[in-house]
């Protein structure tokens, strides 16, 4: 059976499958439908200093091949995760990565530095590209100034693993990604969501509250593998790809293209069980084109 271990900075992942913030609530809702253990790791939903109500409902919809979100980050803070959340969830023989937002980039230290003293959390994914929050969120990546600014601030406050996660809605991924590698990311995700709207003909009204939200699903893999072909060409760090990823194909796709892992995200939502049949597809793979390790793929894009 072929080796699917891979690592990005300091972490280490028995396989490049992790579940993608907002998508898998804090990994004990699925417990029932997939072993979490046998992840490579969970990332837990947006977690900011202050509780957060979210924007007003409705908030989702669904769109040809994929669904529109605008929750704008919901979430009761991070002391209520440290003090309630994190000691159930500990015991989990996997990595359990927090994504952290914010609306200032003080904001951001502080949840870093809130986190430095639990073990537990091997790392953090940097969350400057949500686009449903009407401050910070998407902002912060947006410029490469300003990623680079909140990146810097958030290594010099933390020694965990630091993922940047990386907003599509720019001209340019790849600069915005050489600038958060410079001030000091151990790897980059991307994509998060597209900006979209969805629009009620009958009543001529928006569907969302927001107007716009966030498009996820398998209409935007396209997009999503390019920018991760992108930008691997650009950083020496690990990509982590997602954006429209269904199944273990899917998976192998993001991997040829530059990526050393994957997040599965909306497909969570339409078959709560599918990152243990992507990680078995993984293993079918590798073994129907005598792969010995999986790291063997990353970026093998033959042209």
């Amino acid at each position: 059976m072929a080796d699917l271990k891979v690592t990005i900075g300091k972490l280490k992942l028995k396989n490049p499958v992790l579940t993608a913030s907002g998508t898998f609530g804090y990994g004990s809702e699925f417990g029932d439908f997939v072993d979490i253990d046998s992840l490579g790791g969970i990332i837990i939903k947006g977690t900011t200093l202050e509780p957060r109500e979210g924007n007003a409902y409705p908030r989702m919809a669904e769109t040809s091949s994929g669904m529109l979100n605008a929750v704008g980050l919901q979430n009761k803070g991070i002391d209520f995760f440290i003090n309630q959340i994190y000691p159930e969830i500990k015991q989990y023989n996997t990595n359990i990565i927090v994504n952290v937002s914010g609306s200032e980039i003080d904001d951001y230290v502080a949840v870093a530095e809130k986190l430095n003293d639990l073990d537990g959390i091997p790392a953090l994914e940097l969350n400057i590209s949500c686009p449903n929050v009407k401050t910070g969120g998407m902002a912060f990546g947006t410029s490469c100034a300003s990623a680079a600014s909140v990146t810097k601030a958030v290594r010099n406050a933390s020694n965990k693993t630091l993922i940047v996660k990386l907003s599509p809605n720019v001209t340019n991924i790849a600069e915005i990604a050489q600038a958060v590698e410079d001030a000091g990311a151990d790897s980059i995700s991307l994509i998060n969501t597209l900006l979209g709207m969805a629009v009620d003909a009958e009543t001529r009204r928006p569907v969302l509250s927001t107007v716009t939200g966030g498009l996820s699903g398998p209409c935007i893999k396209p997009v999503a593998l390019r920018m991760v072909w992108q930008v691997s060409r650009v950083v020496k760090i690990p990509v982590v790809g997602l954006g429209g990823i269904m199944n273990a194909t899917d998976a192998i796709e993001f991997m040829l293209a530059g990526a050393t892992a994957i997040q599965v995200g909306t497909a969570n939502f339409v078959d709560p069980s599918v990152c243990g049949k992507i990680i078995s597809g993984l293993h079918d793979y590798c073994s129907r084109h005598h792969i010995n390790s999986i790291t063997e793929i990353t970026g093998a894009l033959r042209y």
